[in-house]
């Protein structure tokens, strides 16, 4: 007889190897290999955490106890899959166009985007999900209380076992389902664990069925004659189809496969290509058909040799047990045990994820008086409370267990969950096709919908929380409000009597007061994005009319995303707008991509909020209404070319209007540069002159005075070679005709001597900061241009810094593909004036004692193009700082050879 402790140990080896496979996906996928997590094998595999501890064990005591009609669990999902394909199709779509991270958030960005409506989504969800939870608690626990009782050496404390499965699951979630902030980056750790859940329950269910059938002499020497006489002769054979009963658990199985926060995280969220929908389209029909295949065999052969009183909702395990046959019980009790964790995993990840989006941070930022723009980091916050968040979830979960005595059938108790999370079926369903669809109608129709399912079917469950009288008499004696019998309709069971009242009231409350509510502008234009989501999904278009600064938004999404993570995604939008610096216009296109991006850490109506709040409302456009309010999908398509036409001619104005005050400044400061190269070169050419005249005409000099002259005239004629060579170094960069000697070198070398020649015989000392590990990088390009590159800025940095101890700190990072070299000092900067005009020819910082033509950054920013890289201010640093980027993998101009013309 296996001991129970080899079983323990057995599971936790299997919960280690699930670590592994997580940890090692996850490594995988951040290092950008791994395209096998990508597959649709493993999406198709990952769907079948909709098979728990209810299709595993369950589904075989629901056989003995209804016969056939355990089908139904399969049936709905397999409609679904089969049936709604383009259903599915669209759902993805429009989730993937709006960044949403669960069902709630779904719910909340169709109906203008209301956080009140994704609270109550989260609640039910909670609620809903809260037995489930304890199911798999249970399955857990009695599967481990089955092997204690057959080994009477061990002593299992049933209590205390559903607390440690609960932390151990809980452990599990955190570590796996809150390393990425971001809700819609894939969990592939998580996922690739299911995937492999996936195949082992499903082995350990198929070894059982052929031990039944095989190992067992089920099947004798007749063939399947065995079989189907010993399907008949037991209660199994005597069933009979309740059409009110089937349709209405089909209906909620294909509800709960759509709506149930896990199975719309691993179908709607995880999903990385839509195509992998025709995959599982037939893929995972035909993994339930495996799954429900020899349930009913089982529970025959069950029936047959267990003693009678046995539960059957763990024939799975008790059969073998009772054949002796270990080994395949302890298969069974892995696959079970699969089954039960990948669910509870899943589903308090999203469940987790919910609650800190919807109700966390609202009430974060209300305390906070909404300041969105405010100092502080989100990111830790959101962290905390996702997995405060998961570990309630579990506590809720095992306190369901413990309140209800874990007597109840497992299917019993996951039909109670499907009932719950069927009341969003109406919204959801809605919001999709019906551009009239109103919150006021989601909200109104989802509140009636779960009160009347909790009144009839989820409080009746707790001994206590509802009396028994109100149950049998009704309320007050009312007899028409009995829970099971409404307005005095009998004669249905509480399951289908609480299904077709909840949902006829919630889909009747939702049309009526959807009827005659009118949607908010912002309900309108989402209503049209959701419902035509395949002709427009560019995304919202409702910030237009409003204005925003640029620093306010880096602030705000520094706070949240971390400071490089946020300035990587600004860097890139100001790339894609053709902007210099780091910075880009807040155009409407530029808020409505930031809004989605920061929806996938916080949520869609938190983002919303956070955005309107430095931006100044969320209102839309006169335009924006006219579009949405026309039914037609011609003039629609009209008015988004005409504002996207306006948009950009708005943008070109405002271009228009900056290079023309640039080229304003560029002409006063060339004038002033003339007159200024005048002065330059006459100034030394005069004392050249004056002391040449003097030493030929003067006989009497002493040789003192011979040597000072003399060094005059040599150090004015550097001076004046200084200004020429400038000129004529920036005149060869323009016109291309450079000769660059490219050969390999290392970036900490390039920096000594650049240092080196900048700091000799300075007139004050420059503290200067590196990180000798982080320069060690090596280049193939043209070291003395780069030095010479290096060189201005460290001069720059030594005569403009005006701190009192000037510091300088070299920062090497990368950046994309290419190598950043910041250098930062402890000024005070550059005005945002000087900012725009410092790499432009003749130009020089006013009011700045140090002398110079204005010539040394634009040769600087000519020598990077030509190197194939740039230089760069950074507005977003505290003091003086210049970004030198450059590639580190050879460019065009390498490939065409060392000159470049």
């Amino acid at each position: 007889m296996t001991s129970f402790n080899l079983l323990v140990g057995v599971c936790l080896g299997y919960v280690a190897l699930l670590f592994l496979v997580a940890f090692l996906a996850d490594r995988v996928a951040a290092q950008g290999r791994g395209r096998w997590l990508r597959t649709p094998l493993i999406y198709t595999l990952s769907l079948s955490i909709y098979c728990t501890a209810w299709t595993f064990y369950g589904a075989v005591g629901y056989a003995v106890r209804s016969g056939l009609e355990y089908v139904t669990i399969y049936l709905g999902p397999t409609i679904v899959m089969i049936g709604w394909w383009w259903g599915l199709r669209k759902l993805v779509r429009v989730a993937r166009s709006q960044r949403v991270t669960s069902i709630a958030d779904l719910l909340s960005s169709r109906y203008g985007k209301s956080n009140t409506l994704a609270v109550g989504v989260t609640i039910l969800a909670v609620i809903g999900i809260t037995p489930y939870i304890a199911l798999q608690l249970q399955s857990i626990t009695l599967s481990f209380a089955t092997f204690a009782e057959a080994d009477s050496a061990s002593d299992w404390p049933e209590i205390s076992s559903g607390i440690w499965v609960a932390i151990g699951l809980a452990l599990f979630a955190i570590l796996f389902g809150t390393r990425n902030l971001d809700a819609n980056e894939r969990h592939h750790g998580i996922i690739t664990a299911v995937a492999l859940e996936a195949v082992v329950k499903l082995v350990a269910l198929l070894a059982g069925c052929w031990g039944v059938l095989f190992g067992w002499g089920f099947l004798g020497g007749g063939g399947g004659a065995p079989t189907m006489a010993r399907i008949d002769a037991s209660p199994l054979g005597e069933w009979s189809v309740e059409p009110g009963r089937w349709s209405a658990i089909m209906f909620l199985a294909a509800a709960a496969f759509v709506c149930l926060p896990r199975m719309f995280q691993v179908l709607v969220v995880e999903i990385d290509n839509e195509r992998h929908l025709r995959t599982a389209g037939w893929a995972f029909p035909l993994y339930v058909l495996l799954m429900s295949l020899f349930v009913v065999p089982i529970a025959a052969v069950g029936l047959d040799l267990l003693p009678e009183g046995t539960d059957p909702d763990l024939f799975v395990l008790t059969l073998p047990l009772s054949q002796g046959q270990e080994n395949l019980a302890m298969l069974s009790f892995l696959g079970g045990f699969s089954s039960a964790t990948s669910m509870v995993i899943v589903a308090s990840m999203a469940l987790a994820t919910m609650l800190s989006n919807h109700i966390v941070m609202p009430l974060w930022l209300s305390r906070r008086g909404g300041a969105a723009a405010g100092s502080g980091d989100l990111r830790h916050i959101v962290l905390r409370a996702r997995r405060l968040a998961i570990i309630a979830v579990l506590a809720l979960g095992y306190a369901y267990y413990r309140l209800s005595g874990g007597g109840a059938g497992l299917a019993a108790i996951g039909l109670v969950s499907f009932a719950g999370v069927a009341q969003m079926v109406p919204p959801l369903v809605g919001g999709l096709y019906w551009r009239g669809a109103t919150r006021s109608g989601a909200l109104a129709g989802l509140l009636v919908g779960s009160l009347l399912w909790l009144y009839t079917l989820f409080l009746p469950q707790f001994v206590g929380f509802m009396p028994e009288s109100i149950v049998a008499a009704g309320p007050f004696g009312i007899a028409w409000l009995r829970p099971h019998a409404l307005f005095g309709i009998t004669g249905l069971d509480p399951m289908t009597h609480a299904v077709v009242w909840s949902m006829a009231l919630n889909t009747l409350v939702f049309v009526v007061v959807s009827l005659l509510t009118v949607p908010a502008p912002l309900e309108r234009l989402q209503g049209a994005q959701f419902v035509n989501v395949f002709e427009h999904s560019s995304g919202l278009r409702g910030w237009t009319g409003y204005v925003a600064q640029s620093e306010d938004l880096l602030v705000m999404a520094q706070r949240i995303l971390g400071a490089e993570d946020a300035r990587a995604l600004f860097r890139r939008e100001a790339e894609a707008q053709g902007v210099r610096g780091q910075l880009p216009e807040p155009t409407p296109d530029f808020l409505e991509r930031l809004e989605r991006h920061l929806a996938g850490l916080v949520g869609a109506a938190a983002a919303h909020a956070m955005i309107g709040q430095i931006v100044g409302g969320t209102s839309v456009s006169v335009e924006d209404l006219l579009a949405v309010a026309d039914e037609s999908a011609q003039i629609l398509e009209y008015s988004s070319q005409f504002e996207a036409k306006s948009a950009e001619l708005s943008r070109t104005a405002r271009q228009l209007r900056q290079a023309n005050a640039m080229l304003t400044r560029l002409s006063e400061q060339k004038d002033a540069f003339l007159g200024q190269v005048s002065h330059e070169l006459r100034t030394p050419m005069t004392s050249i002159r004056a002391f040449s005249e003097i030493l030929r005409d003067t006989d009497d000099l002493t040789p003192e005075e011979n040597t000072r002259y003399a060094a005059i005239i040599h150090d004015e004629a550097l001076r004046l070679t200084r200004l020429l060579d400038d000129l004529l170094d920036l005149n060869v960069l323009e016109s291309g005709k450079v000769s660059l000697n490219l050969k390999d070198g290392n970036l900490a070398q390039v920096l000594d001597r650049a240092l080196s020649s900048a700091l000799a015989g300075a007139d004050r000392e420059l503290v200067v900061r590196r990180d000798p590990a982080a320069e060690d990088v090596a280049l193939h390009t043209d070291l003395d241009r780069l030095a010479q590159v290096f060189i201005n800025l460290v001069t720059n940095a030594l005569k403009y810094c005006n701190a009192d101890a000037p510091e300088l700190r070299i920062r090497v990072s990368r950046d994309g593909p290419d190598l950043a070299v910041d250098f930062i000092d402890n000024g005070r900067g550059l005005g945002p004036e000087a900012q725009a005009m410092v790499f432009e020819k003749f130009y020089r910082v006013s009011g700045e004692k140090a002398g110079g033509a204005g010539l040394g950054l634009a040769i600087c920013r000519e020598i990077m193009q030509r190197l194939g890289g740039d230089i760069t201010y950074l507005a977003d640093e505290d003091g003086g700082a210049f970004r030198v980027s450059l590639p580190l993998a050879p460019g065009p101009a390498d490939e065409a050879g060392s000159t470049v013309s």
